[in-house]
C-alpha cells in the first residue's frame, strides 16, 4: 500500500518526463516523522549523481514540530538509494543527452520512504503554452460530450 506525501506538480508543466525510477531516501528520524505529517515540498528540487552516488538537493522537509535541539536542517542534501546499475544508466543519460533528474513525488511504500525520480527534458516557453492549449481543448471537448 502506498501513501503519497507530496507531489511535484510543477514538474509536469516545466519538463517532458521520459522515464521514472523508484529510489529510497536516507533520512533522519525527525525527517521521517515530519514526512508522515505531510510536511514536505519538492518545488525547485532536483537530483544529481556525484562519485557514483545519487543525491537529492533543495528538497524541503519541515522541522519536526515536537523535535528537540538536534532537529534536522530542512533543505539538507539527502542521499538517494539506487542500485549501481541504475546509477550508471542515469549518469549516462544526464551527462550526454542533456537530461536532468527531477523528483516527482515522495511516498511511503511498506513503511519505507521512497521518492519517484523522473528523467526529464526541459520545456521551452512555447512548448508550455502548447501543452496548456491542448489541455484546455480536451476539457472543452469533455464538456461538450457531457451535454
Amino acid at each position: 500500500m502506498e501513501q503519497t506525501v507530496t507531489k511535484n506538480r510543477k514538474a509536469y508543466h516545466d519538463y517532458f518526463i521520459q522515464e521514472s525510477y523508484e529510489a529510497g531516501i536516507a533520512l533522519l528520524g525527525t525527517e521521517v516523522k515530519s514526512l508522515r505529517d505531510g510536511r514536505a515540498n519538492l518545488k525547485d528540487s532536483y537530483a544529481v549523481i556525484k562519485n557514483g552516488e545519487a543525491f537529492l538537493l533543495n528538497c524541503h522537509i519541515s522541522p519536526y514540530s515536537h523535535g528537540n535541539m538536534q532537529n534536522h536542517d530542512p533543505v539538507r542534501t539527502r542521499k538517494l538509494l539506487f542500485h549501481k546499475k541504475e546509477i550508471s544508466k542515469l549518469w549516462g543519460k544526464t551527462s550526454q543527452q542533456g537530461l536532468t533528474l527531477i523528483p516527482l513525488r515522495i511516498y511511503f511504500k511498506d513503511g519505507k520512504a521512497k521518492v519517484e525520480i523522473g528523467v526529464a527534458k526541459g520545456k521551452r516557453q512555447y512548448e508550455k503554452r502548447d501543452s496548456v492549449k491542448e489541455r484546455e481543448a480536451k476539457r472543452e471537448i469533455e464538456r461538450h460530450l457531457k451535454k
